[in-house]
């Protein structure tokens, strides 16, 4: 079978009708364009922000990321101690609230990605340049500086407003290679005296805040979000990204400032926005899984059993763990953006197992984000909060519902991508895994490359079987893939 002779573009349509049906918008607005005209220059110095550009920071990214929203740096102190700084970009000081980019921003609420175009939620002349703490520019921005004893503790953190310097930009394979000693250092880090060792103690910091909260429970999963590679308009392969130590180094450091951010504005006694999974309903569902595996959970929500059982289960059988993960990530029930105002009630983030989470560290492709950098600037301006109670729960629905729309234009997607990679296979015949049963339907994933699609079982089969199965039909438009089982 003719490989199709425009598949990026068709992709980039399919994604902009996703866009549309999900209630997304795809385009910025003329009166946003027009804002947008108006700005060449990065934001201007406010009241109370200190010049931090000195300290050796870097960003540490995907390969591609062009919108950098945030930077770290680190300190060893006396004692064993070190000092952690995560500075965010100040994305308010170029976007202010009720302006055209920001209404655009609100509908969307988040940027989403898709392999054949990106549909960021701020202009890129902001998100990838004017906002974002590119290498080599001047940028303001939130640094929150928290101080680590050599157990992990958090002993103290301040927040502030700072100019700050990106002096290497990174990106997670090649810093993860390197701290496994799998690779070199990367070419812009060895550019920057000592950024070697600023890895290897931001490194070693973040492992030992992983193990703090894989302690208290925190779950780690591992979901199947595959992604197309191009090469011009024909797409190529797909892969699926996979975790390492680069990335649960910033996760870390993320899930730090989250909480300190909570905090600060829980102590100003100022409402804030924050995001939430909660004890899950299901938990007897889950405690069902578990003994299908031969395990037994505690009668109540327990995260930290749960994560055990999770661990043990990914040593014992890892070519099934991700469909595991999708189940107990589909029982646990999605995340949601709450409102916590001060004295009341904290629901707390299950699968981080933290209390305190407001998401405030990409601003650029976030929108709660955005909300959150603007309540912590008046909170340390000692100004009015520039949103009401009342205006914030409103945000924080609209911001949940506009979220798992964005996450469901991503998944149609990756079967759409899958679909056209495998449109000129027909008739082959790859090896799988049985994931699931619905409807009367079965579901196979299949590994090279990895991809989801409906099963035509030639006998009975269970969920976690091993097959063989032939491709019959795929659809891009529609983002089906079809198989048969091979005997």
């Amino acid at each position: 079978m003719a490989l199709h002779p425009h598949q990026k573009e068709e992709l980039a349509e399919l994604a902009v009708i996703a866009m549309r049906e999900r209630g997304l918008a795809p385009e910025f607005s003329r009166e946003a364009l027009r804002q947008l005209d108006a700005i060449d220059e990065p934001g201007e110095d406010g009241p109370g922000v200190v010049d931090m550009t000195a300290l050796p920071w870097c960003s540490i990214d995907n390969d591609d990321s062009r919108d950098l929203d945030q930077l770290t740096a680190s300190e060893v102190l006396e004692g064993g101690a070190v000092r952690i700084l995560v500075a965010v970009a100040d994305v308010d000081v170029l976007v202010n609230k009720d302006t055209p980019i920001d209404r655009h921003a609100q509908i969307n609420t988040t940027s989403v990605y898709t392999s054949a175009r990106i549909f960021p939620m701020l202009p890129e002349k902001l998100s990838t340049d004017l906002t974002s703490l590119n290498p080599g520019q001047v940028r303001l921005a939130t640094v929150t500086d928290m101080v680590f004893q050599p157990g992990g503790t958090l002993a103290r953190s301040t927040i502030r407003r700072a100019r700050v310097h990106n002096k290497a930009q990174l990106a997670y394979d090649a810093v993860s290679a390197w701290l496994t000693g799998e690779g070199p250092l990367p070419e812009a880090a060895d550019r920057v005296p000592g950024m070697d060792q600023q890895l290897r103690t931001q490194d070693s910091v973040a492992q030992q805040l992983r193990a703090n909260r894989r302690e208290q429970g925190a779950l780690d999963f591992q979901t199947f979000q595959p992604r197309a590679v191009f090469d011009g308009n024909r797409v190529v392969d797909v892969v699926q990204q996979a975790q390492n130590r680069a990335r649960q180094l910033i996760e870390e450091f993320m899930v730090a400032t989250n909480g300190v951010t909570a905090r600060f504005l829980d102590g100003k006694r100022r409402a804030s926005i924050r995001r939430v999974v909660r004890s899950p309903e299901r938990w007897a569902r889950i405690v069902q899984v578990a003994a299908e595996y031969g395990e037994t959970l505690p009668p109540e929500p327990e995260s930290l059993a749960l994560e055990q059982f999770l661990a043990r289960q990914r040593r014992r059988d890892p070519l099934r763990f991700p469909d595991l993960s999708l189940v107990i990530v589909k029982l646990m029930g999605r995340g949601e953006y709450v409102v916590e105002v001060p004295g009341g009630e904290k629901l707390g983030h299950f699968g981080l197992a933290v209390r305190d989470y407001a998401h405030s560290t990409a601003p650029n492709r976030r929108y709660p984000d955005l909300i959150t950098a603007r309540l912590l600037k008046a909170a340390l301006a000692d100004e009015k909060p520039p949103y009401s109670p009342t205006e914030l729960e409103f945000l924080a629905n609209h911001c949940t519902r506009q979220e798992d729309a964005a996450n469901k234009v991503e998944r149609q997607m990756r079967k759409s991508e899958a679909a056209m990679l495998l449109e000129s296979r027909i008739g082959e015949v790859f090896d799988g895994v049985v994931t699931g049963e619905s409807k009367g339907n079965t579901w196979v994933r299949i590994f090279s490359p990895p991809a989801e699609g409906k099963l035509l079982p030639s006998r009975a089969v269970a969920v976690g079987d091993k097959v063989r199965a032939r491709l019959t039909a795929t659809s891009v438009e529609r983002g089906f893939i079809d198989f048969e089982q091979v005997d």
